[in-house]
């Protein structure tokens, strides 16, 4: 008997907790941001951002399959998928672009003018849009806001989401780091961080002298030692605790568990330690990741 009204009284509860759910829902009121991956690297890159009424990608330089798949694994409806955002031109960023958007008739993509000018492909000018880094903008309920990054494409950019206080920032594809974007992610909740690889093994891997040089520049992409070295200054510069996603990881001269201990290592070499100052994880490349909230 006893049992019996603890069961009643649990049910009541969890009815009254998914009533106020959903109706602090109906009212409009935000629910944070969540992000997850269905592929990180150079052979594809498409994320998802999503608040409690919109979705928006990020680049489509994978199938379609494989983007539909994790809409579906996402859970996400044509009904909130809104925008496809684009950080810049390079095929593994963009591969899906015009398939996509034939599948997907509700679909606006979004890129800044050089970027649509460098992209050789035919979209419906009627659902291409252009927005100027730097200069806010709003999809839905989320807040957005492209900013550039060093990178050897047209005008690449990595951009920042912005709902109920919390802010989800995006920066891949970057050989190195200026101030203005350090100040754009200072206060990410959630940080998704280029670790491309590892200095030694591309010295000594099987890649081309000039493909090797073009990857070490400043317009190239960010190595597991200089990601780490950005951490220790955001967090010396802004004690937040925070949760970075280590992405666009290089198959052949890189692999996860290499990433996460030399920012690890680094880290704990200035007194940061992961758990007490800061949370990391590494997106693996192929796969749907799972679903990270702020």
């Amino acid at each position: 008997m006893i049992f019996c009204k603890r069961a009643v009284i649990l049910c009541i509860i969890e009815f009254a907790y998914n009533s106020y759910v959903c109706e602090i829902t109906q009212k409009g009121i935000a629910m944070g941001l969540s992000f997850c991956s269905f592929s990180s690297g150079s052979s594809g890159n498409c994320y998802l951002i999503k608040s409690e009424t919109t979705a928006i990608l990020v680049d489509a330089g994978i199938s379609v399959r494989k983007i539909l798949n994790g809409l579906s694994q996402t859970g996400t409806t044509d009904e909130q998928l809104e925008a496809l955002l684009l950080t810049h031109e390079h095929s593994d960023h963009i591969k899906s672009l015009a398939p996509l958007m034939r599948k997907k008739n509700q679909l606006r993509a979004f890129a800044n003018e050089l970027t649509w000018q460098a992209i050789d492909k035919t979209i419906d000018p009627d659902r291409k849009y252009i927005f100027t880094p730097g200069e806010p903008f709003q999809i839905g309920d989320i807040g957005v806001n492209a900013f550039r990054v060093c990178h050897d494409a047209a005008d690449p950019v990595g951009f920042s989401f912005y709902n109920d206080g919390k802010q989800i920032s995006i920066v891949t594809d970057t050989g190195c780091f200026k101030e203005e974007m350090v100040e754009e992610i200072r206060n990410a909740d959630l940080l998704v961080l280029e670790a491309n690889h590892d200095v030694e093994m591309l010295k000594i891997g099987r890649y081309p002298w000039f493909l090797k040089q073009r990857i070490l520049g400043d317009r190239g992409h960010l190595s597991n030692e200089s990601a780490a070295r950005m951490l220790v200054r955001l967090l010396s510069e802004h004690k937040k605790h925070r949760k970075i996603l280590l992405a666009h990881l290089s198959k052949e001269n890189n692999f996860p568990e290499m990433a996460y201990q030399t920012v690890k290592n680094i880290l704990e070499e200035e007194e940061y330690y992961i758990g007490k100052h800061i949370e990391i994880n590494t997106i693996v490349r192929d796969e749907v990741s799972i679903v990270y909230q702020v």
